[in-house]
């Protein structure tokens, strides 16, 4: 069975070799932004060390035991460390326990692993607690860590790792992969390509959420009404998202909505530019053209460095209705024709 993996040939070619030539690290750093592929190499790396009947060294059959229960996430042999429901951070009681599982000899596969998924999440006396793991790993134990950037982590724990990075793949690239993997059109893959900025994982998950891409373009026909609208419409808009909040939807929620907001506002300062640089919301150009050709790049840029700042204040705790309208009062008015 192959790796089954869009793009990233050159970390399955290293991986591969290493299981190849019985030179497997006791412990792998892959990083890249989220959506990029990080578990999705774990995992794959995971069967093929431990599948029970290889097809050929290197390589996973599939169908085995061992790859089944990894595949599902329940193998004995495979712990799983992440932030927790309840929490915002990977915290030391987790290490130490996973600390414990790990001193004990494999229960069936030839190697006993861990998966610390986003341990940039660790607090600093987490990681700290990892070091002597890595320092002095137990024979037969991989530990297979993933981060959004090296940088975020300790140097002493990069320091101990082999490093991975993985980056999003060109947009033009995944169109292709996306229809026959998904079994969708090319305007639908198009979309998902740009939609995700080339990370396959985050591709899959709206594929599979359709509700969430029909979320955001909610919420981006919003921002072009708003922007055609005075200062009224605009006060109750907020009012209204804040008195979501008050009825229990999640500061997520308001998150997601600046984060969309932000990628929309990038999207017309590329069209601004002149720049080659893909779009985030291809079904949107035209609107996102009509701002692009009203505004200056100067008032653009304004916009996304306002929303960079109002994420950062929604991360301390701001009254959300207070946020959203700082954020609205700025924005100027563009008569738009919204239904040529």
């Amino acid at each position: 069975m192959e790796w089954d993996l869009i793009g990233h040939d050159w970390a399955v070619n290293i991986l591969r070799k290493h299981i190849q030539q019985q030179n497997v690290r006791h412990a792998y750093l892959f990083s890249g932004p989220p959506g990029t592929g990080r578990r999705s190499l774990a995992l794959v790396f995971a069967r093929a060390v431990n599948c029970q009947q290889p097809p050929s060294p290197g390589e996973s059959c599939g169908t085995c035991r061992a790859c089944r229960l990894i595949s599902s996430g329940q193998h004995p042999d495979v712990s799983i460390l992440e932030v927790g429901s309840d929490s915002q951070e990977i915290k030391i009681e987790q290490v130490r326990e996973l600390q414990k599982n790990l001193n004990l000899s494999p229960y069936e596969a030839r190697y006993r692993i861990a998966l610390l998924l986003d341990f940039q999440r660790a607090n600093p006396n987490a990681q700290n607690a990892l070091l002597k793991t890595l320092e002095e790993a137990p024979p037969r134990v991989i530990l297979l860590m993933t981060a959004d950037a090296p940088e975020n982590l300790l140097p002493t724990i990069t320091s101990r790792c082999e490093i991975l990075r993985l980056r999003p793949l060109a947009v033009a690239e995944m169109v292709a992969p996306l229809q026959v993997k998904m079994n969708i059109e090319a305007e639908a893959a198009l979309e998902l390509a740009h939609l995700s900025g080339g990370r396959f994982g985050l591709a899959d998950h709206y594929h599979n959420q359709p509700e969430e891409q029909e979320q955001l373009h909610t919420w981006l026909q919003e921002l072009f009404e708003l922007l055609s609208q005075d200062l009224g419409p605009r006060m109750v808009y907020a009012e209204k998202i804040s008195e979501k909040r008050r009825k229990g939807e999640s500061r997520e929620s308001t998150r997601k909505i600046l984060e969309t907001w932000l990628l929309l506002w990038r999207d017309v300062l590329i069209l601004n530019s002149g720049s080659q640089m893909p779009l985030t919301f291809i079904p949107f150009k035209a609107w996102s053209n009509q701002v692009a050709n009203t505004l200056t790049f100067q008032q653009i840029a304004a916009q996304i460095h306002n929303l960079e700042d109002a994420l950062e204040q929604l991360d301390a705790n701001i009254n959300v209705r207070l946020l959203l309208e700082n954020v609205l009062l700025t924005w100027p008015q563009v008569n738009l024709s919204l239904h040529p």
